[in-house]
């Protein structure tokens, strides 16, 4: 059930027609309406889907209370959870991944076992978000297992905070020490978060239908069939596309899930913060995927001791953290390389301090070239299509001379492109709606909204799923 389609627009009509009829109902039965709506809203796509997600929830509510009740064994118990998750992500996600290249690599000492194909098929088709609610349902009962948060023994709200529809299947990943508590005493929303939510709505919207839906066909015509053609002017366009298709897609879908949110009375974290002005890569990882950076970082890179171990432990303590970070985007090696060339970077500026030495200008630029040619890595088909295209880039291999391909050539990109761009030069500049005082926002915010709403409509794109769903 994809927010921009008709039959969203349902289901919300009927959801929030039904959440509000519960205004003056019990917190259980708030929280039994958020379960049924969820579910119904996640089984859209399968109801096979659904037993999946409560087999998480029920391994790490169970795991959760276990610990409270023999703490002395609380290791076994998040033993359990993890296992148990990430066993269910590595069967869905990456199972055929790893018996493919175990395959190839048996095959160089001339055995053929088959394992791929002896896969069950019921890992053909990966899950909607299961990598978002897996780590989001692992989050609770690490914290459980840590002592920062106490178990909940309401199952209903358990599963309310776990399956909550409106960032279930690409986030933000929301920990339950913020959303649980709101979930259990759940309250209306006030007018304040009513007109934020709304704002977000059309925001979002706007992003994932004029922006990422109007770029996707031509970033999808520039990388198929392993296409390498192009010069290096072309390459580096075709990066500048796929950069603001991927951020209006990914962002704008948080964008709606936190205006929904808002709407049911509930807060969610910001997830991005105007990544393309980082001044450093580590500025960029704490402006993109917020809530998924903060998770790797709290239960992964400062478990490894990255933080405390000195220079050498640390480094590749991020970089493991980058590479698990690379295939949690997906199961290929093109998400691995990805991580990897971060990492790399991430090093770079550890070792040299680069950053502090370059004016905030520069560094922007040379930032914002290293992500572009990250992004090539992350789109493209395979390896080799990747290193050529970088190569292109950079110079290292010759380009060649061809038209735009794109479905029908347009200036259509080019203005976006800039549009987005003049967007975020403001950000540099602290220039933005919030600097008018709020008597013209007031005023004219409506207008704002409404003339957005409008664009949306008229100038959308071919509908597409968002790109984080496959994650």
């Amino acid at each position: 059930m994809l927010f921009n389609s008709l039959v969203f627009l349902l289901f919300a009509a009927v959801f929030f027609t039904g959440w509000s009829g519960l205004r003056q109902r019990s917190a259980h039965l708030k929280q039994a309406f958020l379960v049924f709506a969820s579910l119904v809203f996640y089984g859209w796509w399968s109801v096979s889907y659904i037993g999946l997600i409560i087999a998480s929830g029920l391994i790490d509510y169970t795991a959760a209370l276990g610990m409270k009740r023999l703490p002395q064994r609380k290791r076994i118990f998040l033993a359990c959870s993890l296992v148990g998750n990430l066993g269910l992500l590595g069967a869905f996600k990456y199972a055929h991944f790893l018996t493919h290249n175990l395959d190839l690599l048996l095959a160089n000492f001339g055995l053929s076992l088959g394992l791929e194909s002896a896969l069950p098929g019921t890992f053909d088709t990966l899950p909607v978000g299961i990598s978002f609610y897996t780590f989001q349902s692992m989050s609770y009962t690490i914290d459980v297992y840590r002592g920062q948060l106490q178990p909940t023994r309401n199952i209903l709200a358990f599963f309310a905070y776990l399956s909550l529809f409106p960032q279930l299947v690409a986030g933000p990943i929301v920990r339950a020490s913020q959303l649980l508590p709101e979930v259990l005493n759940p309250k209306p929303a006030n007018s304040v978060q009513i007109d934020e939510g709304l704002r977000l709505i059309v925001y979002g919207l706007a992003k994932k239908i004029i922006l990422a839906d109007q770029l996707a066909p031509y970033v999808d015509a520039a990388f198929a069939n392993g296409n390498t053609a192009g010069t290096a002017g072309y390459w580096w366009f075709i990066a500048a596309l796929f950069a603001a298709q991927i951020y209006g897609d990914f962002s704008g879908y948080t964008d709606i899930a936190r205006g929904l949110g808002k709407w049911m009375g509930f807060d969610f974290g910001i997830n991005f913060n105007h990544p393309y002005i980082a001044t450093s890569l580590r500025d960029f990882w704490t402006r993109w995927h917020i809530s998924l950076s903060s998770w790797f970082r709290d239960y992964v890179y400062i478990p490894l001791g990255g933080s405390k171990r000195g220079v050498t432990w640390g480094l590749g303590a991020m970089t493991a953290t980058m590479l698990i970070s690379g295939l949690w985007h997906g199961a290929a090696w093109t998400f691995v390389a990805w991580g990897a060339v971060h990492a790399a970077f991430l090093a770079f500026e550890r070792l040299t301090g680069l950053p502090k030495r370059l004016s905030p200008g520069l560094g922007r630029l040379l930032t914002l070239a290293i992500v572009l040619i990250a992004w090539v890595v992350f789109r493209a088909e395979s390896i080799e299509q990747a290193s050529t295209i970088i190569g292109v880039m950079t110079g290292f291999v010759a380009g060649e001379s061809s038209p735009l391909v794109a479905p029908t050539f347009s200036p259509v990109p080019l203005l976006l492109v800039a549009t987005f761009a003049l967007r975020e030069l403001a950000a540099v500049y602290s220039f933005g709606w919030h600097q008018f005082s709020p008597v013209v926002q007031r005023r004219w915010q409506p207008i704002a909204l409404a003339a957005l709403a409008f664009a949306a409509v008229t100038l959308r794109g071919p509908t597409a799923q968002f790109i984080y769903f496959q994650f």
